[in-house]
């Protein structure tokens, strides 16, 4: 399989044009076409279905996207790591972050990863941890922070911090500080919530220790994205369970009431992972050890 014919083949079918992905390979569209074309002789299967709009993946097209996508990284990796024997500290890392933890140490962390090593690059994304998970497996990230993940074949995994999870509420008018007293735990059932869907990390973490009790949380609002539950909780629709760093990060966090959830609180660990099926490069290991300083910092 040739990997130029494989590159040519994943970007139009990210792009889904044939004409957007030779202007961004700065490739004719005729010969991209060609060598596409020839990709799928070789394979003896479709991958794309072409039509008046632009392509659309066929079964077999998905399943290359996903395995081409892996083996591109892998031999960018390859040869990063060869010009980092050369040159230092070089190449690529792509870290994968949850939303809640790319707003509390995406900024500081590529700041510090910039001064530290000029010469490599810092690729930033946010998902949620199943999906990274799968993306670690895949090849397309080197790194993630994962919440509440558990030791499976093919992850190296390390504690990096636990996080309390607090009620989060628009705050009254003329209040100054936040209540006291923690929130009962089983009173948090009690509230309308605006709470992300299944499988985000948070909303298992409160149904678990709600069943505990023989509860259920009341779900207002299901929606994905810090900033848009921020947002609904300030126009009073309802409360939510968030970090506080998911708070503190907020463009007003004067904004929002916090308050601590039952005693001795409730918590949520992130888990720094790695796929124990490809060694780390030293930019890799250089870029693990700055996430692990920073992150220290921060909560100091």
């Amino acid at each position: 399989m040739d990997l130029k014919q494989l590159e040519y083949f994943v970007r139009v079918a990210e792009l889904g044009s044939f004409t957007r992905a030779s202007q961004a390979l700065d490739v004719a569209q005729p010969a991209l076409s060609r060598q596409v074309r020839l990709l799928e002789v070789e394979l003896r299967q479709n991958l794309l279905v072409r039509n008046g709009r632009g392509v659309t993946l066929t079964d077999a097209g998905a399943l290359l996207l996903q395995h081409g996508r892996g083996i591109l990284h892998q031999v960018a990796r390859a040869q990063e790591e060869l010009a980092g024997a050369r040159d230092g500290l070089a190449g690529r890392v792509a870290l994968g972050l949850p939303p809640s933890v790319a707003r509390a140490f995406a900024v500081p962390l590529m700041r510090a990863f910039r001064q530290q090593m000029p010469h490599a690059q810092l690729s930033i994304s946010e998902g949620l941890s199943l999906a990274m998970q799968e993306a670690l497996g895949a090849g397309r990230l080197d790194i993630a922070v994962l919440y509440n993940v558990r030791p499976v074949a093919g992850l190296d995994i390390e504690p990096l911090m636990e996080e309390e999870l607090v009620l989060v509420q628009a705050r009254p008018p003329g209040l100054q500080e936040d209540p006291p007293l923690p929130l009962p735990l089983a009173a948090l059932a009690a509230l309308p919530l605006i709470i992300p869907s299944r499988p985000n990390a948070i909303r298992m973490q409160v149904e678990a220790e709600l069943a505990a009790l023989g509860l259920r949380p009341q779900v207002a609002l299901e929606i994905d994205g810090v900033p848009a539950i921020l947002e609904l909780v300030a126009e009073g629709l309802g409360s939510a369970v968030l970090t506080r760093h998911a708070v503190s990060s907020a463009v007003r966090p004067s904004a929002f009431s916090v308050r601590a959830i039952g005693e001795p609180g409730l918590h949520v660990r992130a888990w720094l992972a790695t796929s124990s099926q490809r060694p780390a490069t030293r930019t890799q290991q250089a870029a693990l050890g700055l996430l692990r300083e920073v992150v220290g910092q921060r909560r100091d």
